[in-house]
């Protein structure tokens, strides 16, 4: 059992007034050494992982004692569970003594499943050295991270301690720190989830889970106004951010506010190529770079619903049950070089494809069914991204939540990023959109938090590719 006590830090609320020069330059640099880690998530595949029979990699290290949740669970959604500091991976020591781009605080809350269940969710709250230039108590953004993985070493508030992490057979990158970084920059808070089952043992993280997802973002949002000296109040703006897995995430936090957490104010949300219709999703991804997804989204849903687990069973062959169990301690970089450009059919027992069992199994249909984005109108505005040439989350289903929104009323800002095919199936569709519009999605997000009003461009979407 773990300790369950909280160790507090000592972080005053940055004064208002302008952030110096110099320290505004050490904020850029770390985001620069940030994107450094983005670099390597893309990765040259061995042409042998495309047989999709990786090789057998450890199991998870023992959990740290905090990753570690208690037998008992406070009942409010939300509530600390425990806090300790978080060195950076990545920071710089600023003029006032203070670190730059903040002070970090990794904690462990209570949020509930897609089941009702309660359940313990890590993640960290970022302090920002930048001071807030906007009115109203300094805002928080809830960022919801890209794909990192199953495995328990590859959550997302691992990845702020060790951006880029190399070991004998697991690699794991920070990616996302490059968003947050540039976040914290303008002085905004930061709270990163990571996500039910991704850091905690004993549970299998469910991937792209929407109600999992939604619950556990919304929840991280809550729980950072409770750490010992953030200045993020109750009446702190509250903005979502995602892209990817994330996009998903932040899409359904969106939808799940108001009635699941109508006390966080959220003002905005960006939703970065989400996975709204996991089909088409899952299609995309078959035979990609990414083909090791498909194992997390079975692994997850498995985990979600136990009566899933005989229908898997019976429709994988020896090779497909060898790379559910390898794919749920990997990360995104083991997955690339496991199982890269990987085919369903190589993993099921009659070589069919997994989107041609889904079709014959109506049992598999209804829950996916369940998991679809954009039956339920968005709280706030939404600004949603894809790249039109993007084939790993595929474009036209993202369009498709952004017109789903529109016809429910939604207000949403819809941004086709058009850019040339830059290759198939490897991830570079599908990331390059990621970089290409993080600097417009940071300053929508930014506006909203300053309360200035959002624009729709609903009307033009007939005509928008």
């Amino acid at each position: 059992m773990s300790r369950t006590t909280t160790r507090s830090r000592s972080t005053s609320a940055a004064p208002h007034g302008r952030t110096p020069s110099r320290s505004r330059a050490h904020l850029a640099a770390v985001a620069v050494a940030g994107a450094a880690c983005l670099a390597t998530a893309v990765v040259a595949v061995p042409a042998s992982a495309a047989d999709g029979t990786a090789p057998t990699v450890r199991a998870d290290a023992t959990a740290p004692d905090f990753y570690t949740p208690p037998a008992q669970l406070p009942a409010g959604n939300g509530a600390l569970i425990r806090t300790e500091p978080l060195k950076l991976g990545l920071s710089l020591p600023g003029l006032d003594g203070r670190t730059l781009p903040g002070t970090v605080t990794r904690l462990m809350y209570k949020s509930t499943d897609a089941g009702g269940a309660p359940v313990a969710v890590t993640g960290a709250y970022i302090e920002p050295s930048a001071a807030w230039q906007g009115t109203g108590p300094r805002p928080l953004v809830a960022l919801a991270s890209g794909t990192m993985g199953q495995g328990d070493q590859c959550a997302p508030s691992k990845a702020l301690e060790n951006p880029l992490s190399i070991g004998a057979d697991s690699i794991s990158v920070g990616y996302e720190n490059l968003a947050v970084y540039r976040i914290l920059a303008t002085g905004a808070a930061v709270v990163v989830t990571d996500y039910t089952g991704l850091g905690t043992p004993g549970r299998v993280h469910t991937y792209v889970n929407r109600v999992d997802e939604g619950h556990a973002l919304l929840d991280a949002a809550r729980a950072a106004r409770s750490v010992p000296g953030a200045s993020v109040t109750a009446a702190s703006r509250v903005g979502l951010y995602g892209y990817s897995q994330g996009g998903g995430a932040s899409a359904s936090a969106a939808e799940l506010q108001s009635t699941y957490a109508p006390d966080v104010p959220v003002v905005g949300t960006y939703a970065g190529a989400p996975p709204a219709d996991l089909i088409s999703t899952m299609k995309g991804i078959d035979g990609s770079a990414l083909a090791g997804a498909l194992a997390w989204s079975i692994n997850g849903f498995a985990q979600s619903d136990p009566e899933l687990k005989p229908i898997v069973d019976a429709h994988t062959n020896a090779a497909g049950k060898k790379a559910l169990a390898d794919a749920s301690t990997m990360c995104v970089g083991d997955a690339i070089f496991g199982f890269g450009f990987a085919k369903s059919t190589r993993w099921t027992a009659d070589g069919r494809s997994l989107a041609e069992i889904i079709a014959s199994e109506p049992r598999l249909q209804a829950v996916l069914a369940k998991q679809r984005i954009g039956t339920l109108k968005p709280t706030g505005p939404v600004r949603l991204a894809t790249g039109t040439q993007d084939d790993i989350v595929p474009h036209d289903q993202a369009r498709q939540l952004a017109v789903d929104w529109c016809r429910k009323g939604g207000k949403v800002s819809y941004e086709a990023v058009v850019l040339p095919n830059l290759g198939d199936k490897l991830l570079t569709n599908h990331l390059t959109p990621l970089l290409t519009d993080q600097g417009a999605a940071i300053s929508w997000i930014t506006d909203r938090l300053e309360g200035k009003p959002a624009l729709s461009n609903c009307w033009s979407m007939p005509v928008q590719p």
